[in-house]
This record gives structure tokens, C-alpha cells and sequence, in this order.
């Protein structure tokens, strides 16, 4: 018996439009060929090349390109991954079945969409054959994606620890439709709501219950995959929003009629969904944590949520900086308080020439948002380097002392979440009385320090209270921008 053969690869970003940084060749890292057939991970692109290689499927491989979170893809350079893609994909024909991997929020400054526009493409190449897909929890599903796809299926847990899992169902679905030769049947319905991540974590409700509502729904016969992709706040799109998605191998009624059921669940449960973690403004977050410090509870754990860059933000805003120094309260902790991190490539660069122990003079923070906020004139104390830190894409950091504050700064555009960052400068985090981290709600890795943790409403392109945001492009009325806002339940890619 032939050996069926199944095209995998993908492309994953969630693209700011608030964010004037655009992500380049240099923010991006891709995994091709049999590099990407051999690589060990706990991605989704993981879980669907193992699930395929075991079944012994002939896996052809084109490629995964990545980078952190950031402002749009750059136009030039996403036409050379998507024509490499394309020609690695015509060169593999014919084939069974593809079965990618993609995020589904991704953006491409001059083009729009970048999912939709390789699904169009792909499926102009391959008309006949079906196309599955795993999606991130914050896809924004759109007509493009779905008139040129056969299946989607999101990951269901908000932090990601089930991505290798969700790349698993994806396979899984693929073999169920070339081996029992079913067809699937996809339904989407849009709800016009935008949330972010920090009210809509899985452990607590009303998403967990959302959440295994649908572990439920895909028990039943011929459910084979259920969705809640909640969109990306942080885009200023028409198609911006929540969707609820069903596919079914049994009839196109089956996916209809079960996914306005768990439209109309989502739809109802709105007004459940608010920040859960202890959430203040700037002031009033400083003076709780020095509160917290007189009565001996420390770490505490500060988030500055609205220049979080593992939303897209572009991790040089200073405002909330500047509101520390300035506090006389938070300058004069020992060991000093942590601030992780700045990206501002010329500052570091400047300070790992002049070297640990010397004195850098300059301008940091606001190298790329300029309207959010004005740079700080420093004279600052370089006491750590680290150079093409690996758990970083290669940065380099320094720690530098501002005014009695150990400021990180990147010279990438990086996540801030990881504590081992903080290490590597010879930092010890779990000895500090404060830090703060740009990010929003706090992954595992920095949760597992916090005494206290509070997620400080601070400026940046992924502010939390989306009214101080200047959306312009999003199809109104939204629900909670616009409190009144009426549900028609409408299908997505139907006219």
C-alpha cells in the first residue's frame, strides 16, 4: 500500500498594529527541511510531525517561522519566507492531505492578513486536498481562512501548555479523514467582543468552564474538534473579535447547529469575564507594594502590563520606569529593586563598551514607541553583561543602575517572563524584594517566585483598558468598548 504523504509547516506571530516597530528579518527565526523534521520541541509543529511520523506517514517538510510577538511583519521579507514556503510545497506534489501549523493573528504591513493569504495561495496549489490547521487560542478567523481551509483547531489552554497537544488533534484529524475517508465539516461564528489574555486564563472562570465545555462537546459522535479562538485586542482590524468553531465529520448541520450552541454559551457569559489577579494603577500599585514590604511580604511581582512584548508591545515605554525612580520608597531597597527589560539596542550596545563597573551617559527607553513616551537621561552604573544570551534569540543585556533601581536592557526584542534572565546578570531574583517584568498576567516561571504579584495598568501598545487605545479600523459596536452591543451569531465566510 502506498504511503500517504502529508505537507506540514507554518508561520506564527501576533502582530500589534499599535506597535510602530516592524518585525524584521532579524526578529525572525526559521526551521526548515529536514531541520524542521528533526527538531524536539513542545510546539504544535512538534506534536503534528510526531503524530504523522509514527503513524508512518511520508512527512514532507517546508517551514516554520517564528519571532516574538511584535508590531507587523515586514512586507519584503514575509513575500521571500511565504514564495520559499510555496515552492517547497509545489515541489512536494503531489501530496494527500497538508497539515499546518499557524497562529492566526498575524499581520503583514501593505498586505493584511498573512494567514489568510497563504491559505489563498496554498490552496490555489492545491484545490483538491484537504487542509488542516492548528491555530492559536488568539486567532482572529477570517472569510479568507475559512474558504480556503477544511479544519481548524485552537489551542484550548491560556497560558499555552497545550500546544504540542493541539498539534497532536490536528494530525489526529488528518488521519481520520485520509484513512476513514471522511470529510470535514467547519463551521465559525463571529461574536463581536474583544478580550485580552489577563481576564481569560483557563484556570479560572468563566473560561475554565468555557474551556471544558468543549472537552465535552468533542466527546460526542462526530465532533472532532472545538474551539473558543478569542481574537487579539492589540490589532486595530475589521475582523477583530471572538469565534466559536466546530468541525464535524458527519454533515455541515451537525457543525452548525453545535456551534451556535457554544456561541450563544460565550456570548452569554460576557459580562463574567474581568481581571482576576490583583490589578491597580500606577500610584496605587506603588503604594501596595511598599505596604507589602513593611509587613515582610516580598517578592513582589509588578507587571507592567501595557508594554508587555509577549503581547506585541514594543518594550521600550519608560512612563512606569520613570514613576519608580522617581518613587524615593523603591530606589532604596537592598537588594535593589529588578526592572526587566528595556529593548534599546544602542543603549546596550554603549554600555557593554564601556564596560562593568564604568559609567554609561545617554538617552534610554522610547527608541521606537516615541508617542507613548520620552526617553530618560541617565548616568547610569553598568554591573552585569551578558552577551548573545541563548535563552533569548542571542541578546545581549546588560544591568545597569539607575537611581537605585537594576534596570535590564536588550538589544532584542524579547520576552521578559523568564527569571533566568535576571540570573544570567547575576541577579538572584527569589532574593529581591521587588521586580517587575513587562508582561501581563505572570507565566509559571516568574508565578513560582511572587509573593505578591500585581498587574500595574501602565501605557505601551498592549494597554490594558482598551478605551486609552486609538482603534480606529475595528467593526463597531464591540462589546465592551460599546456596552450595548447586540450578537447576530453570523457564520464567518458565508454570504
Amino acid at each position: 500500500m502506498k504511503r500517504r504523504k502529508v505537507f506540514v509547516g507554518g508561520m506564527h506571530h501576533e502582530s500589534d498594529t499599535f506597535n510602530p516597530i516592524l518585525t524584521s528579518k532579524d526578529d525572525i527565526w526559521v526551521v526548515r527541511g529536514q531541520q524542521l523534521l528533526t527538531s524536539k520541541g513542545k510546539e504544535s509543529i512538534n506534536g503534528i510531525i510526531d503524530t504523522l511520523v509514527s503513524a508512518g506517514y511520508d512527512v514532507a517538510p517546508g517551514l516554520i517561522a517564528r519571532a516574538v510577538p511584535n508590531g507587523e511583519w515586514d512586507y519584503d521579507y514575509f513575500m521571500v519566507l511565504a514564495r520559499e514556503f510555496l515552492e517547497s510545497l509545489k515541489a512536494s506534489l503531489p501530496l494527500d492531505a497538508l497539515c499546518l501549523s499557524l497562529h492566526g493573528s498575524m499581520r503583514v504591513r501593505g498586505l493584511g492578513e498573512a494567514e489568510g493569504y497563504l491559505l489563498e495561495e496554498i490552496r490555489r496549489l492545491c484545490p483538491d486536498i484537504p487542509i488542516i490547521a492548528s491555530l492559536d487560542m488568539h486567532a482572529t478567523i477570517t472569510e479568507k481562512m475559512m474558504k480556503n481551509a477544511d479544519c481548524f483547531v485552537g489551542y484550548k489552554c491560556a497560558p499555552h501548555t497545550d500546544t504540542y497537544e493541539t498539534g497532536f488533534l490536528a494530525a489526529k484529524i488528518t488521519r481520520h479523514v485520509l484513512e476513514d475517508g471522511v470529510k470535514p465539516y467547519m463551521a465559525a461564528v463571529y461574536l463581536p467582543f474583544i478580550i485580552a489574555g489577563e481576564q481569560s486564563e483557563t484556570n479560572v472562570q468563566p473560561m475554565k468552564r468555557l474551556t471544558d465545555m468543549l472537552r465535552q462537546v468533542e466527546k460526542r459522535p462526530h465532533i472532532i474538534g472545538a474551539s473558543f479562538l478569542l481574537g487579539f485586542p492589540w490589532a486595530d482590524v475589521k475582523e477583530n473579535g471572538v469565534s466559536a468553531v466546530v468541525v464535524s465529520d458527519d454533515c455541515q448541520k451537525t457543525a452548525d447547529d453545535t456551534v451556535l450552541e457554544l456561541a450563544h454559551e460565550f456570548w452569554d457569559t460576557r459580562s463574567e469575564f474581568c481581571f482576576y489577579n490583583e490589578t491597580r494603577e500606577v500610584g496605587d500599585a506603588i503604594d501596595h507594594t511598599c505596604e507589602s514590604l513593611k509587613a515582610g511580604i516580598f517578592p513582589v511581582v509588578l507587571s507592567d502590563s501595557g508594554d508587555n512584548p509577549t503581547a506585541g508591545s514594543s518594550q521600550d515605554v519608560t512612563n512606569f520606569l520613570k514613576a519608580i525612580i522617581a518613587d524615593k520608597r523603591l530606589a532604596a531597597l537592598d537588594p535593589p529593586l529588578c526592572y526587566q527589560a528595556i529593548y534599546d539596542p544602542s543603549f546596550c550596545s554603549k554600555a557593554l563598551d564601556t564596560g562593568v563597573g564604568n559609567h554609561v551617559i545617554g538617552k534610554l527607553g522610547a527608541s521606537f514607541d516615541s508617542v507613548t513616551s520620552t526617553p530618560i537621561s541617565v548616568n547610569a552604573l553598568v554591573k552585569a553583561v551578558c552577551r548573545s544570551w541563548e535563552g533569548a534569540q542571542n541578546t545581549d543585556m546588560v544591568l545597569v543602575d539607575i537611581g537605585g533601581i537594576d534596570v535590564v536592557v536588550t538589544s532584542k526584542h524579547v520576552g521578559c517572563y523568564d527569571p533566568e534572565m535576571m540570573r544570567a546578570l547575576g541577579v538572584c531574583p527569589e532574593k529581591c524584594k521587588v521586580i517587575v517584568v513587562k508582561l501581563g498576567y505572570l507565566e509559571p516561571e516568574i508565578r513560582a517566585i511572587a509573593k505578591r504579584s500585581i498587574m500595574v495598568l501602565t501605557d505601551g501598545s498592549s494597554n490594558e483598558i482598551f478605551t486609552r487605545l486609538p482603534y480606529g479600523n475595528l467593526r463597531r459596536p464591540i462589546y465592551p468598548l460599546d456596552p450595548g452591543t447586540e450578537c447576530d451569531f453570523s457564520f464567518i465566510g458565508r454570504s
